[in-house]
């Protein structure tokens, strides 16, 4: 969905590019669906314990670029999504309920809200292109197999990242029950490395532009959920 939004602040803190989004999500659930926002924030849904939504950083296209500076000012759009019907609905319902979003101590004035539907990928065939970094972790272990670090993130041109990323496209379809024969063919752009703050820290990644393969009701899940890890911090989000 795309939320219509108006803003009197001439910048968004990198702090606050994307991390508010996801606090907006489980209070939006926590009004309106609070059995479900406490277990998807609990224990995630499905054998893999992921949490199925995502969402974009705020986008002001007419707001004057400034070197060092996340531009923002006068209308924008902010974009969530899940793949998970009833998710969907929730968040739709509760953000077109609200007159403004706090988006990290920066007021919104939310104008409209849109439902978009997913592509169909009638094909089988997806070019997905993110517009916030996608983030995945491998394994941590160097030639010799032996782990030295736990926070091992992978860019799109690391050997690993191929394998670890369709790996995570196959535990999002076995979370939500559909087919998980989803294959990552091509990665056709890289995005230049970016990290934003997330909790404590921060994670680094790249958006990317992929082919993948699948069965369409797949495709059309992972269009409306994201890619890569950490979808609903910001991260991965497929650009509608």
């Amino acid at each position: 969905m795309q939320l219509a939004v108006v803003t009197a602040a001439s910048e968004l803190p990198w702090v606050s590019v994307l991390a508010p989004g996801r606090g907006l999500v489980y209070d939006v659930l926590a009004r309106g669906a609070p059995e479900l926002g406490q277990r998807l924030h609990e224990a995630g849904q499905g054998p893999h314990g992921m949490v199925p939504f995502g969402y974009g950083a705020p986008v002001f296209a007419s707001a004057k670029r400034r070197p060092g500076r996340y531009a923002a000012g006068g209308r924008g759009l902010v974009e969530f999504g899940s793949p998970v019907p009833e998710l969907a609905q929730v968040l739709a319902k509760g953000f077109a309920e609200r007159e403004l979003l706090d988006w990290g101590g920066v007021a919104f004035r939310l104008t409209g809200v849109t439902v978009l539907e997913p592509p169909e990928f009638a094909s089988g065939r997806a070019v997905l292109r993110t517009v916030t970094p996608v983030v995945m972790k491998g394994s941590g272990r160097d030639e010799e197999g032996e782990r030295t670090t736990r926070q091992a993130w992978l860019l799109p041109t690391e050997p690993e990242w191929p394998a670890y990323f369709q790996g995570n496209l196959r535990r999002k379809a076995e979370t939500l029950g559909l087919d998980p024969e989803v294959s990552l063919e091509s990665v056709t752009w890289i995005g230049p490395k970016r990290s934003f703050a997330v909790g404590q820290g921060a994670k680094p990644g790249a958006a990317v532009e992929v082919e993948v393969r699948g069965a369409p009701v797949t495709l059309r899940a992972l269009w409306s959920w994201g890619l890569g890890q950490a979808n609903a911090a910001g991260f991965g989000w497929v650009g509608a």
